[in-house]
């Protein structure tokens, strides 16, 4: 995926000024930075939610996101919730990635039942389970315990093999865990 001058502004503001990257195909790589700098409005920007003032993005492939909200239909389980990533996805192949995840014995409560970190790992579910070349991933392992992060990381990482995978973090820790030595500072692209 090849970023080119990417812009973008609210009124007076600046969030995106000629940002450039190139990330690997079929690679993971981190991206940190402050908050407030666009690292979510890039996000945002990449999967056509928003659109850049100017710049260019080529080969992103068709691309699924974890938000920073779990962004859950609350009603439904969490089995229903992981199959809505992808329209063929089995109960079966739900079951296997939730129970993967730690939540076997939580796969069938609505999600409104859930625990923030429960949550958290449903949202990771259903983009394991996308048929996506590209996954975004912004700040997915935040409402998790340390134990259960260490976990769920290396489960997802492991799972997103030969995607080309984006980590938007605060942690550095995180940051090399999932993505090695293919870590981006968010500010070195600005400007």
């Amino acid at each position: 995926m090849i970023l080119l001058n990417l812009c973008k502004s609210y009124g007076e503001r600046a969030v995106l000024t000629n940002f450039s990257a190139h990330f690997e195909k079929g690679e993971i790589s981190a991206l940190m930075g402050p908050s407030g700098c666009g690292k979510t409005t890039l996000l945002r920007i990449l999967l056509g939610i928003e659109k850049a003032d100017a710049g260019e993005i080529r080969a992103l492939g068709r691309p699924v996101a974890v938000f920073q909200e779990d962004r859950l239909s609350e009603p439904l389980s969490a089995i229903e919730n992981v199959r809505l990533g992808r329209k063929d996805a089995t109960r079966e192949e739900a079951v296997a990635l939730l129970s993967a995840l730690g939540l076997s014995a939580d796969a069938e409560k609505p999600v409104r039942e859930l625990s923030g970190g429960m949550r958290r790992r449903v949202a990771i579910a259903r983009a394991l389970i996308a048929d996506a070349d590209t996954v975004l991933l912004d700040e997915p392992f935040s409402a998790l315990d340390e134990d259960t992060k260490a976990e769920v990381l290396e489960f997802t990482r492991t799972a997103l093999a030969g995607k080309t995978v984006l980590l938007i973090t605060h942690d550095i820790d995180e940051a090399r865990s999932f993505a090695g030595n293919r870590l981006y500072s968010f500010l070195v692209h600005q400007g």
